[in-house]
């Protein structure tokens, strides 16, 4: 029987917490799945991986989860579904395709809130953006909406985003390869696979 990877195990290959947090579906190419964000903990667990949430946030959003698990099931499946949209919206980079005007939406309504539970603060002689602690049960996702905006207006001023060509993969990634054109998430992994298979076929002509 396989055993499939927990949250905590997943490799984190996007180059930017937002593009990991869609690739935590383990397939997007031929086949879809399995899903990694399977509970609200997993949730909280993944964020806490990718710094989004601190030690003493990611315990009080277990405690509030605990206490409120209705609750926590319903921002789990919100969570998915930023996640989706997400995914929708970055895909559009690598194609000529345009924005679907509810998905930005969304998108802005996540940043919204996200600006809500932001201040000025004086971080090492410097002025920064700083979240408001982690209180509430939508904490991630708000914070992740924002990492995805700030993601995407910073087109300009950063890698290309990719998809990885692996036909049981279709993560994405932030292509900081030397020459631009990195076709894999991992060439150990992905890379690897798809040159056995080109090996197997050319041996089988």
């Amino acid at each position: 029987m396989t055993k499939h990877k927990t949250i905590g195990e997943i490799s984190l290959l996007g180059g930017h917490p937002a593009l990991d947090f869609v690739n935590t579906v383990d397939s997007r190419g031929a086949r879809w799945g399995p899903e990694f964000l399977t509970s609200y903990s997993d949730l909280v667990s993944w964020a806490r991986r990718l710094d989004v949430i601190d030690d003493e946030e990611q315990r009080t959003l277990l405690s509030l989860a605990t206490n409120s698990p209705s609750d926590a099931e319903r921002e789990l499946i919100r969570a998915r579904e930023l996640r989706e949209t997400l995914h929708r919206i970055l895909l559009t980079e690598t194609s000529n395709e345009a924005v679907r005007v509810r998905d930005l939406e969304l998108l802005n309504e996540f940043t919204r809130q996200a600006q809500e539970r932001r201040s000025l603060a004086i971080v090492d002689d410097t002025i920064e953006w700083r979240h408001s602690p982690a209180r509430h049960l939508d904490s991630v996702t708000i914070r992740v909406g924002w990492l995805a905006a700030n993601l995407l207006t910073s087109r300009r001023e950063r890698r290309p985003i990719r998809v990885c060509e692996g036909p049981n993969c279709g993560w994405l990634f932030l292509d900081h390869s030397r020459n631009g054109h990195r076709r894999w998430c991992s060439d150990r992994t992905c890379g690897s696979h798809a040159r056995v298979r080109k090996f197997r076929a050319v041996r089988a002509e």
